[in-house]
């Protein structure tokens, strides 16, 4: 339903009154790891589809994933409610019976790496498969080729993996290695929406890919994810179990597209049974609302700008850590490649005068966001000590108890600035110049910064600060800055 002018007018009003941004101011400002960022567009998208009346999954949301479809270069993309639920979907669907000897069962062996995040590997479990792990390469922080081989068996069928922070790996030749053993390729393009492979877009080599549309993420639904693929009978299954499992392929609100809703027999019912309450796959409810397609549609005409914000945000502290590659492996990524950066990636290197849990509490404190690489070395994830979960591993998975122990990330989304990202490098030069100097906390409190103080003034100002108060607390066994786990 189209807003009336004084209606729209009133929304921009309020929106703009409501989400007006705030200066930055060192010292006293966040930087956040991540967030969304958006004005009065989405909220006046949102406002009309409520206003509709639908609420359900509707034409919003349809119209949504045929422009993302398109945006991506794939024939299809069935949204969902998480970038998680993509996973699940993806994966599940490789399990249908409608795909016959190709299907996935259990007992198969799937490969995917060490260091990542739990939900690209939850669904290989939860069908009662095998999940190989292999290491990561520093830097790249994605499986090697040579990994890959070396991991493969008479039992595998399936790669899913993601592409890290947004980094692709070798899409080209990962694909030709599947189609030559028969092995099923999902991509996992949650945090790398935009990235591009020999100029092709990430998420479109595989024969099913994921994205997440979290708050965190290249464009945001509150909630929200995507599967994509080119194939129309992989399509039909993934509705299917989107939608409750059920065989009809009516949209929500349709009946009989197929104009035969009771002339079906299948399975063991009764000829004739109504088609829409027919269900041929192990489904669940895994749709969004029209609101959530509105907030998507409204994003989705601002992505290229964020991926271009990313890029330059990268581009900014990729140079401005040269003078620290001593200390720290800095992120690298394939010639063949052009990242869409979901984060910065940092890894203390092990001769570093400072250690990574320093560095962050540091940064924490002074109100800079980092996240570690995710989950780590997944091995040693109590989900996974604990229920000792049926895998294999390829060698010692060195390098992701490196990414466990010294990596962590800062934030590149589109809502950091120059002045926060000048903040955090003064930040860090302070940090790294009073490491050098084996430099001992500060006796007394320093004066709090004053406004008028320039970043660099106030960046050792928070450093002497923090000094002072790791000297004069006792430790906890946690960071006691109750901001670290804000906004994951």
């Amino acid at each position: 339903m189209p807003l009336t002018p004084e209606l729209e007018a009133l929304l921009t009003k309020i929106s703009k009154e409501k989400f007006a941004k705030k200066p930055f101011v060192p010292g006293e400002s966040g930087v956040p790891v991540s967030g969304k960022v958006f004005d009065e567009r989405e909220i006046l998208l949102m406002t009309e589809s409520v206003l509709d009346g639908w609420w359900t999954e509707g034409h919003i949301t349809e119209l949504f994933s045929r422009r993302l479809a398109k945006w991506l270069g794939v024939k299809y993309a069935s949204i969902t409610n998480s970038g998680s639920s993509a996973n699940l979907l993806a994966f599940s669907a490789l399990t249908s019976m409608k795909l016959g000897d190709k299907r996935l069962k259990p007992g198969d062996e799937v490969i995917t790496v060490a260091a990542g995040f739990p939900t690209t590997v939850n669904p290989i479990i939860q069908h009662g498969m095998t999940p190989v792990f292999v290491d990561v390469e520093l830097g790249h922080y994605n499986a090697s080729l040579e990994s890959i081989k070396a991991a493969a068996s008479d039992k595998t069928r399936a790669v899913f993996m993601a592409h890290t922070l947004g980094n692709p790996y070798h899409l080209d030749k990962l694909r030709e290695l599947c189609d030559e053993n028969g092995w099923w390729m999902i991509e996992d393009n949650c945090d790398a929406l935009g990235s591009t492979y020999q100029g092709k877009k990430t998420g479109t080599f595989g024969h099913i890919a994921t994205c997440s549309f979290y708050p965190a993420h290249h464009i945001t639904m509150g909630e929200g994810g995507a599967v994509f693929t080119s194939d129309a009978l992989l399509y039909r299954i993934i509705n299917s179990i989107r939608d409750w499992g059920r065989d009809c392929w009516c949209p929500t609100g349709k009946d009989n597209t197929c104009g035969r809703r009771f002339g079906w027999q299948l399975g063991n019912l009764p000829a004739g049974y109504d088609h829409k309450y027919t269900y041929s796959e192990i489904g669940y409810n895994l749709k969004v609302t029209d609101m959530q397609g509105a907030l998507g549609l409204a994003q989705l005409e601002r992505l290229d700008e964020f991926v271009a914000a990313r890029k330059d945000n990268f581009k900014f502290y990729h140079n401005a850590f040269q003078p620290y590659a001593k200390y720290f492996h800095l992120p690298e990524w394939l010639a063949e490649a052009d990242p869409s950066w979901f984060g910065f990636p940092l890894t203390v290197r092990e001769d570093a005068p400072f250690t990574r849990a320093e560095l962050v509490d540091f940064l924490t404190e002074s109100k800079v966001g980092t996240r570690p690489l995710f989950a780590g070395n997944m091995l040693r994830q109590p989900y996974m000590t604990e229920r000792d979960v049926p895998h294999r591993k390829i060698g010692e998975l060195k390098n992701a108890d490196a990414v466990m122990d010294r990596t962590f990330w800062i934030g590149v989304y589109p809502g950091i600035n120059d002045a926060m990202r000048r903040h955090v490098m003064n930040l860090v030069e302070a940090f790294v110049a009073a490491a050098e100097k084996g430099d001992t906390p500060a006796p007394v409190a320093p004066p709090a910064p004053t406004p008028e103080a320039d970043s660099k003034t106030i960046a050792k100002m928070q450093l002497a600060r923090y000094a002072h108060l790791k000297a004069t607390t006792e430790p906890t066994n946690g960071c006691g800055s109750g901001n670290c786990c804000k906004n994951a």
